[in-house]
């Protein structure tokens, strides 16, 4: 069951829809020309601009939030200053791979897990998750979609710290995992001040995550939306820490479905 749909992309533009509300938000990789009239495009209600600041012009005044279904997650939807809404659909191929390789009490770790979309799906499947993001707001949503999704009382653990001092933490601790996700941001800042630099700590985050998996791991799964962090960039950085693992490493690109399917970022995952 969904209530999102990519309706039509193009001119650097995505048109969606979240449920009842119709959304034009800037897509750059969109540069070919738009399926539908451009009436239907202005009949949005919403659309978001960053020229000459960002801002939402509104034909419809939109909720403060409400709940959207994407592939059997309930979302939270709220659309923020930044044009962000709390849910990436292009991520929910990811989840529906990842759920028929857990089992049930499968110990795994999410990082850069934003609002929970992984998390939901993974908890929904009986895995026992790791739920981590440097932002406490981002945290708090994932917890509120937790409770959409009656997993309130799942067995999740929810953390707001820095990935790196957290990975070295639990190296110290001898946790293990069954599998790792993470979807690391170009660049970020912690609640403490910490700056995340993807060129700069991506390679050491993917060596201490190696370190807390399983000998025999379920997966490890590496998403990014980083202009030049191709598929075969991805393939090479995965294989880079699994070499010692048996396994196979499968790469490409994050697609929403749609009459044209609109790339937005790229994977590489690997599996025993």
């Amino acid at each position: 069951m969904t209530e999102y749909a990519l309706l039509d992309s193009g001119n650097e533009h995505k048109f969606e829809r979240f449920g009842k509300y119709t959304l034009v938000r800037p897509c750059s990789q969109a540069v070919w020309q738009p399926l539908l009239e451009r009436k239907e495009w202005e009949s949005a209600d919403a659309i978001f601009t960053r020229e000459p600041v960002n801002k939402w012009k509104h034909k419809t005044k939109l909720p403060a939030s409400w709940s959207v279904t994407c592939m059997g997650i309930k979302f939270k939807v709220v659309p923020t200053d930044f044009g962000h809404l709390g849910i990436f659909p292009e991520h929910a191929s990811l989840w529906q791979w990842m759920v028929p390789h857990v089992h049930k009490g499968a110990n795994i770790l999410n990082l850069f897990a934003y609002t929970g979309g992984a998390t939901m799906a993974l908890a929904k499947a009986g895995a026992k998750v790791c739920h981590l993001d440097a932002s406490k707001t981002v945290v708090a949503w994932a917890r509120e979609n937790a409770e959409l999704n009656d997993l309130k009382n799942a067995e999740i653990r929810w953390i707001v710290d820095d990935v790196v001092k957290f990975l070295q933490r639990e190296v110290k601790r001898g946790v293990r995992y069954d599998g790792i996700l993470l979807d690391p941001p170009t660049f970020g800042r912690g609640n403490n001040g910490e700056i995340f630099k993807i060129e700069r700590d991506l390679f050491n985050i993917l060596e201490l995550c190696r370190k807390l998996l399983f000998p025999k791991p379920l997966f490890f799964i590496l998403s990014s939306h980083t202009p030049g962090y191709t598929p075969l960039v991805m393939h090479h950085l995965l294989r880079q820490v699994t070499e010692d693992l048996k396994g196979t490493i499968e790469s490409g690109e994050m697609i929403i479905p749609g009459k044209l399917d609109l790339p937005s970022g790229t994977y590489a995952r690997w599996h025993g």
